[in-house]
This record gives structure tokens, sequence and C-alpha cells, in this order.
């Protein structure tokens, strides 16, 4: 999750030619320990130093239902809008980015856009069949553990069909290897290729760049949002 402070400073977009698959991310962070756009800072501290103020999502362990991962992020939207009222722009990856759809979709006051990196936003279920199989490990947890059936994820499901209440951008890879990069392309959603693989995407020097571009974007009329 990253807050939406306005950055002067230029960014600039070099695509690169390379596209061979790498399922352990190795040559994007190479590629990114070399680019200048980095500088050992990762991700936050990038932000933070081309002049926005970023904050981290608070979730450690992806395997809960969706309604319940959507209450643990709206209570961190609130506690960054206590401090700043200003709208965030949400990032996620994967599961992330549809977390931060439907969360966008339901409070779209907060929400100045939302940027999903390897996200299946038109079909979260066009997954590989070994993510299947832990989905599926994921889903009979939930379960038992906590009595959750798959019928409570139909809200959030609708919500994820819907069309985006705020602008929302899809970065993908044709070489993904967890998602089908076909389910990352919605036709009311803009989408953009990249070089890599699926893990990759958070540390791809290209992903930066375009980070960048979007996150300079000139910002959504209607003034400050009530929190």
């Amino acid at each position: 999750m990253v807050g939406t402070v306005r950055s002067e400073a230029p960014t600039t977009y070099h695509p690169c030619s390379m596209r061979l698959p790498d399922p352990l991310a190795l040559r994007e962070l190479s590629a990114l320990l070399r680019d200048p756009v980095f500088r050992g800072r990762g991700v936050p501290g990038w932000l933070e130093r081309i002049g926005y103020s970023a904050h981290m999502s608070g979730i450690y362990f992806n395997v809960r239902a969706s309604e319940h991962m959507l209450a643990g992020l709206r209570r961190r939207l609130n506690e960054i809008r206590a401090s700043d009222p200003s709208r965030v722009t949400l990032v996620g990856h994967s599961r992330g980015g549809l977390l931060a759809k439907v969360l966008a979709q339901r409070r779209p006051d907060a929400i100045e856009q939302v940027i999903a990196l390897g996200s299946p936003l038109a079909d979260q279920s066009d997954i590989t069949p070994l993510t299947q199989a832990a989905v599926g490990v994921v889903r009979t947890a939930n379960e038992i553990g906590f009595g959750l059936r798959l019928r409570a994820e139909g809200r959030f499901a609708y919500d994820l069909r819907q069309a985006p209440a705020v602008p929302t951008t899809s970065i993908y890879t044709r070489s993904d290897d967890v998602v089908n990069f076909r389910s990352c392309i919605r036709p009311d959603i803009p989408s953009i290729a990249v070089w890599g693989s699926h893990n990759g995407l958070v540390i791809n020097p290209e992903v930066y760049r375009l980070l960048g571009r979007l996150l300079a974007r000139p910002r959504r009329a209607g003034g400050t949002p009530r929190a």
C-alpha cells in the first residue's frame, strides 16, 4: 500500500529485451541490483527516495479468506489516512492485486488508483495446477479452522468482476508461471506486458519504471476525500 505524495522527479521507461522464464526470479534480481533505479533501497525505500510516502499492507500470511483479508486492509487504510487524508494508491502483487481492486471498489473515496502486478483480474481461478492445489489446501484449512465455505467468496468475486471504480492498471508477464497471463487482461482495464517471471514482478526494474510513470499521473478530481 503506497501513499500518493506527488513527486516532481522525472521518470523514464526503457524496455528490456529479456523474455525467457525464470521461476526463481534470479535474472530480475540481478538486473535490479545493477540498475540505477534501485540503489539498494528496496521498493519502500525507492518510493520514498522519489518522493512518496510508502506503507506496507500489514499482511504477513496470505492464507485467510478474502473478506477477512479485506477487513485487515480497511483497518490499515484507515490508519494511514488518519495522519494524511489524501487518497492512496494501492500496489498489489498476485492475490494482492485482487484484494486492492475489490477494496477500491468499496472505498473509491479513499483510493487514488490501483496497480496490479501479475493479478488474474479477469478470472481468479485461471492459475496453474500447482497453484490450484495450494489454493485447495488453503480453502480446506479455512473451512475447517474458521467455518468459511466457498460461498463466502461470492461478494468478493462479484466486486472483482465489476468495472473498476478507480483508475486501475494491470502489469503482467507472458512468462508467468503461476497464473495464466491472459487472465491478467481485461477489456476495461489497461494492461502492460513486461519481461520476467511472476515472482520477479516485485523486483523487476522495468516494473519500477512503470510504477514511477503511473504514480506521477495527475491526481483525480474531487478534492481531499473524507476519512
